[in-house]
């Protein structure tokens, strides 16, 4: 794909489905929610990736509201669609639904939304492609997450800027070594 000056939303739809298995669950037998959490992060990463044809980061997720439990059998499947984009940063949107195996029935568990930021090579903020919604929904999705974002901004606004506590180690490859004597 070549990098453009702007880019569909169906250019980046991504979703991932995974089996829920015992080693997902809690002591109770439903699926732990930071397994949710992981999935409507790596959804998300992959569409934000594919839009900006990048290296991209989780800069904020807003509130994980979830709608209904899920449990051991059960398929989840997470759909992510960028649905604002500023200069460097991306809104994307998730929708998790579970799908039970014996009756096929699905249920809509969670919907979140993320900022993501494009990165350059020396991980400074890149430019990312303008959105192009298409649909009505795409639309709607567009004018709700400016809103979104604008309310973002005030709360960011609000907040001091911290340091890092520490840096990225340089020129080591993944997994990181560590001399051992």
């Amino acid at each position: 794909m070549v990098q453009s000056e702007s880019r569909t939303v169906t250019e980046s739809k991504s979703s991932i489905m995974e089996l829920m298995e015992p080693e997902h669950a809690n002591v109770h037998g439903n699926v732990q929610g930071g397994k949710i959490m992981k999935m409507v992060d790596q959804v998300a990463y992959i569409a934000a990736s594919r839009h900006a044809l990048s290296n991209v980061v989780t800069a904020s997720a807003d509130r994980f509201d979830f709608l209904s439990p899920v449990f051991v059998g059960n398929v989840v499947h997470a759909m992510a669609s960028v649905n604002y984009t500023g200069t460097s940063s991306m809104e994307i949107g998730v929708r998790v639904e579970a799908q039970c195996l014996n009756s096929g029935k699905i249920v809509h568990v969670n919907s979140a939304y993320l900022t993501f930021v494009a990165l350059d090579e020396k991980d400074n903020p890149k430019k990312v492609p303008k959105i192009i919604p298409e649909t009505n929904e795409e639309k709607r999705r567009y004018e709700e997450a400016k809103v979104r974002k604008e309310n973002r901004l005030k709360v960011q606004k609000k907040r001091s800027p911290s340091a890092p506590c520490m840096t990225r180690l340089q020129n080591t490859p993944f997994p990181y070594k560590r001399d051992v004597d």
